[in-house]
């Protein structure tokens, strides 16, 4: 860390000092270090901050500031300031840009796309995200999500399994890996991708941080899908942000009477994008892509079954199906249908769902 972020980084722990501060400071002073030089009526006349703002810069010590220090070290997290050339383009020219941003890892310079949507996703729903989280992966596009449980889970799983490029945005610390159980995917995103945050360490997932967060995640990306949304919805939130930054805006439909699709099919009828697979988007915004490989994995998968495995396999979908009907539909006893879906799950191809339910993997 050099001076000038040092100082950027003394500033944005000061008790009060936002982004609107530290624009103001930036544009008033030339350089973070100079501001933290600057007598408290020239901050306050000049920058046009109040005096307790003034009176927080010119502290000795901002609170944290050295254990937040401590902790970027620890997890080894850069800053990129708005002023820097390694600042996301795509983002630099929001209307409300954050003036820093913490990451760990590699930001890929990959064009992006968002995909987010409701934490108490359906099976269909999240499936269908890994699918065209993937798909566009493969075709070299960058996931974006905020790393919650349920759809942004699963954008982030189809771009790893792609292996694949995506970026996580935080509502809290750089530190801080929310939720919990998502612990193992954060590491893994880390590895090849990068984490993100507009907030300093130790900042605690409140809730009125994820609609800031939420303009990050668009504000990174071409386009925006949400999958599922209540009424009400966080997603639908981010869809606002796209809207008003110039994103294009897409929706997966849903039945009429799941809570889950209230909020997408509200969308489409607003004017969003349908979607269905993942070609609808690469269509709509990257029709110049080649062909994607998954059809050709997908048929070769099948090829390589035959007879009752096959019938099984085609007669699965991604809505979960118990075993009784899937036996009853494709003329098998219960102990047939059996050993063919352990064989289709060893294979990959399928899912097992609580209550002797299936879906497909793939």
């Amino acid at each position: 860390m050099d001076q000038e972020q040092a100082s950027l980084f003394r500033l944005h722990m000061s008790p009060g000092v936002g982004r609107t501060a530290l624009f103001k400071l930036k544009q008033t002073f030339g350089t973070f270090t100079a501001a933290l030089a600057a007598p408290p009526a020239d901050i306050v006349r000049k920058a046009q901050l109040s005096q307790r703002q003034a009176n927080s810069i010119l502290a000795q010590d901002a609170p944290g500031l050295t254990q937040g220090v401590a902790a970027l070290e620890k997890c080894s997290a850069s800053l990129i300031s708005f002023w820097d050339d390694k600042y996301p383009e795509s983002l630099r020219h929001i209307h409300d840009p954050p003036a820093l941003l913490y990451a760990r890892g590699v930001i890929p310079k990959n064009d992006c796309f968002a995909i987010v949507g409701s934490r108490r996703a359906t099976a269909s729903g999240l499936q269908l995200t890994r699918e065209i989280s993937c798909e566009l992966a493969n075709r070299g596009v960058c996931i974006v999500s905020g790393l919650a449980r349920g759809i942004d889970t699963a954008a982030h799983q189809g771009a790893l399994n792609a292996e694949g490029h995506t970026i996580a945005v935080l509502g809290c610390g750089i530190d801080q890996v929310y939720p919990p159980e998502n612990r193992q995917i954060f590491h893994k995103i880390l590895e090849k991708n990068a984490i993100v945050s507009e907030f300093p360490p130790g900042v605690q997932p409140l809730a009125g941080h994820f609609p800031g967060r939420n303009r990050i995640i668009s504000g990174l990306s071409r386009g925006v899908l949400i999958v599922e949304a209540a009424d009400r919805s966080g997603s639908l939130i981010t869809g606002d942000f796209a809207l008003e930054q110039g994103r294009e805006l897409f929706a997966v439909p849903g039945a009429v009477k799941n809570s889950t699709s209230y909020g997408t099919n509200r969308l489409i009828k607003a004017g969003a994008q349908v979607v269905t697979e993942a070609e609808d988007i690469l269509q709509a915004l990257w029709p110049e892509l080649p062909t994607a490989c998954a059809k050709k994995a997908e048929d070769l998968f099948i090829a390589k079954l035959d007879g009752n495995v096959r019938r099984v396999y085609q007669t699965l979908n991604f809505e979960p199906q118990h075993a009784d009907e899937l036996g009853r539909v494709c003329g098998l006893t219960p102990m047939e249908v059996s050993a063919i879906l352990l064989d289709l799950e060893l294979r990959g191809g399928v899912q097992t769902l609580p209550g002797g339910r299936y879906i497909r993997s793939r």
